[in-house]
């Protein structure tokens, strides 16, 4: 073993051997499940960093079996720690978060960090480390961790920034790079793919026959374009509300915050930014707009905050927040959208959103032996057949006040063979009980509308309906 490899070797946690700020999603734990603490914040933050950290790892507890690891870093760890090396986990984070990150993993030795009067951070850290140890090695990710590479024997650069990959590269022992294209993940954290659901707003003036006026269609687009910005704010607040309950998932866990490929702070400042553009568009559209906006704003933010751990209220506001893209086109193009249309869109949506629920307790059923205590929802697996009969009842009448939509005097009006589109009748029942009948053999995806949106049979399905649309006319 050479000098390096014997001596002691000091790891950092935030950003190093996790891959994200484990205060910030302390933080975010804590607005989500006690919110009025947070107005304690200011006082903390005046008591210095330190008792601010011990404060908040007071009130909530990460799981440090679910925290993204670095794992080519944590892999090569491990081998050291096998080979006898000396392993301490030496960082600014308090100290309970730091117990149960080296009580998990089991490869360090001692554990020094941040308590509520000391933040081991910068100089701190350093002195804390050369009282212990004459000679080291460390391993870290950022400028704070500059003065203790510069008394540092061993450097080693896990996931590191600009700076310190400019400024220690050439010095570092062991380089440790485990990250995603930043542009990517912004884009995948904004889930464009769920804006598809935004195109119901075309529906009140394709429906009305007005797509051959410029203007309604511009003010459509327009209105697309806001609600989508929006949307994806929301996403982006959902993701950091839902980090700890994301982490525990089998497929959420890979999502940019969640996994660590962004910045939690990243996220916190994006969702601000995409809401001023979302409003700014709003100068473009009728007043009524905005008004809706904001309304949707407030419902989806009170549904990621608390709502969609309440059983039943949970997707009933998912049906609702569905529909209010159909009132949104309506009010942006100012056309009259039928109160049929609207019924039928939150029954169907009802639907779409039980069998995603559904489809999350079937997993949980089929995986039994796992523990889904974190997920946070409000349902249980016992809860199965009742969804699948709230679901399918809420599928068939969307289909049966789509055939009372049918008989209106209205489409009488707009088509020509009024009778060609109760072929959809037949689709719709068709498409709604696979959909469910996938749902209870747990072949669904969590989101019915992106299983959709692959499906080729979905495809073929609206194909036929678009036709027997075009030949109404």
């Amino acid at each position: 073993m050479s000098d390096s490899e014997s001596i002691p070797l000091c790891v950092d946690l935030d950003g190093t051997l996790v891959k994200l700020d484990t205060l910030h999603q302390a933080l975010f734990l804590l607005l989500r499940r006690d919110p009025a603490s947070m107005l304690k914040l200011p006082g903390w933050m005046l008591k210095g960093k330190a008792f601010l950290k011990d404060q908040v790892m007071q009130r909530v507890k990460l799981s440090a079996d679910a925290l993204p690891y670095n794992t080519q870093l944590l892999d090569w760890l491990k081998k050291e720690h096998a080979r006898g090396r000396k392993l301490v986990l030496a960082t600014a984070s308090n100290y309970r978060t730091a117990n149960a990150v080296a009580e998990h993993l089991g490869i360090f030795d001692e554990v020094l960090a941040s308590n509520d009067e000391i933040n081991l951070r910068h100089s701190r850290k350093l002195e804390a480390i050369k009282k212990r140890f004459p000679t080291f090695g460390y391993a870290g990710n950022d400028s704070a961790d500059f003065p203790i590479w510069d008394a540092a024997q061993e450097v080693v650069l896990a996931n590191p920034s600009k700076a310190a990959k400019k400024g220690y590269a050439i010095r570092a022992d062991h380089i440790f790079l485990e990250q995603r294209p930043v542009g990517r993940m912004f884009v995948k954290a904004m889930r464009p793919q769920q804006w598809l659901k935004n195109l119901l707003i075309f529906s009140p003036v394709l429906l009305a026959h007005r797509y051959t006026e410029l203007g309604s269609l511009l003010n459509s687009v327009i209105a697309f374009c806001a609600f989508s910005l929006a949307a994806s704010s929301i996403y982006v607040l959902n993701d950091l509300f839902d980090l700890s309950a994301d982490q525990h998932h089998p497929r959420k866990c890979r999502r940019p915050f969640a996994s660590g490929d962004l910045p939690i702070a990243a996220g916190a400042l994006l969702t601000p930014l995409l809401v001023l553009a979302s409003l700014g568009l709003c100068i473009f559209l009728p007043p009524p707009f905005l008004i809706t906006l904001l309304v949707y704003y407030a419902i989806t933010t009170a549904y990621s905050w608390r709502v969609k751990q309440m059983p039943i209220a949970d997707v009933l506001t998912l049906a609702v927040l569905y529909s209010m893209r159909i009132v949104a086109g309506s009010v942006a193009t100012e056309t009259m959208a039928s109160g049929w249309f609207i019924e039928f869109a939150i029954f169907l949506f009802l639907s779409l959103a039980l069998v995603k629920r559904t489809s999350e307790l079937k997993e949980m059923k089929d995986n039994a032996s796992e523990d889904h205590s974190h997920r946070e929802r409000g349902y249980q697996v016992d809860d199965l057949p009742l969804l699948l009969g709230f679901g399918t009842a809420s599928g068939y009448i969307a289909v049966f006040v789509f055939t009372m939509y049918l008989g209106s005097d209205k489409v009488a009006e707009l088509y020509t063979y009024p009778r060609l589109l109760w072929i959809f009748c037949p689709l719709l029942l068709y498409w709604i009980t696979r959909i469910w009948h996938l749902a209870w053999r747990g072949k669904m995806t969590d989101d019915p509308l992106a299983f959709a949106a692959r499906d080729p049979q979905t495809y073929v399905i609206g194909a036929m309906g678009v036709a027997a649309l075009l030949y109404a006319i």
